[in-house]
């Protein structure tokens, strides 16, 4: 069963569209049937809110499933309702960041694209600070909870469990100094210690690349289970995108892949790294 609570209902969100499609019912007539709103079966299948053991109960037998697969659904929904251990940090993390670090939890696989920063799970705190106190007008207080929840999240590179993780970082992202030349110094040594973990494959893409598949910084995220799909992420300033679309999965893994090729061999790009790091300590 998906672990987060997150992951947890967007599995439920999956299993119910599913069962309404085989069934070859629109929402509204489902909502009819039941004497719901359209609207509220929408919902209950984007995952876009709460959903009650008792609803999915009528809905089960609405469709004629087994009580086998009606009380795993209701199982997931109830689990669905428990929080995250990021969420007690309130307004340290944006609700549509929530989302996110809930999926990121349950990933077997973790892909990412960085092109003006080093990644969240590379960031030292120092790192993370300056980026979030020039970025975002956040009180000191909610800073400190969102680069507490930031280095929490590194934890799970360490994890005998860990994801697959691979990572291809733009050159101008680790030349890009933030703060001054020692926070970036002490930065660039953090980059390298993730990229010698087992679970991390660490590329670096050099200004001389030419050409390559990319506009800007993406992640994708994979699951153990089969039935849980591909999701590609994009993060902006006040919102988030969430791609899982069969079509825009295939388009990206294309373009990582691209990036994989243009970018230097995981040895070489650690060597370019440690010059980095020596530059800045001149």
């Amino acid at each position: 069963m998906a672990g987060s609570p997150t992951a947890r209902r967007r599995r439920l969100s999956i299993e119910l569209k599913k069962l309404r499609e085989q069934s070859t019912l629109t929402c509204a007539q489902v909502g009819q049937a039941l004497d719901w709103s359209g609207s509220k079966v929408n919902r209950m299948e984007t995952g876009s809110g709460r959903v009650q053991p008792s609803d999915i109960d009528a809905l089960c037998r609405f469709y004629g499933t087994s009580e086998e697969l009606r009380e795993f659904l209701k199982s997931l929904a109830r689990q669905a309702k428990l929080r995250g251990w990021w969420q007690v940090h309130g307004s340290g993390v944006p609700e549509w960041f929530n989302i996110y670090i809930g999926l990121e939890q349950d990933a077997s696989t973790f892909r990412q694209y960085q092109c003006e920063l080093v990644p969240g799970l590379m960031q030292t705190p120092a790192y993370a600070s300056e980026l979030h106190r020039v970025g975002a007008h956040m009180s000191a207080e909610d800073i400190d909870r969102a680069v507490q929840v930031r280095m929490e999240r590194q934890t799970m590179l360490k994890q005998p469990d860990a994801p697959e993780a691979w990572f291809i970082v733009n050159e101008g992202a680790l030349r890009n100094v933030i703060g001054d030349r020692r926070l970036m110094r002490e930065q660039i040594e953090q980059v390298l210690e993730v990229g010698q973990l087992p679970a991390v494959t660490l590329q670096v893409l050099p200004f001389d690349s030419g050409a390559y598949p990319a506009t800007g910084s993406f992640t994708m995220l994979g699951f153990p289970a089969p039935e849980d799909p591909d999701i590609v992420y994009r993060d902006g300033i006040t919102d988030a995108v969430y791609l899982e679309g069969e079509h825009h999965v295939r388009e990206y893994t294309r373009a990582f892949d691209g990036l994989r090729a243009a970018a230097l061999s995981p040895l070489r790009s650690i060597h370019l790294i440690e010059t980095i790091s020596k530059e800045y300590a001149s």
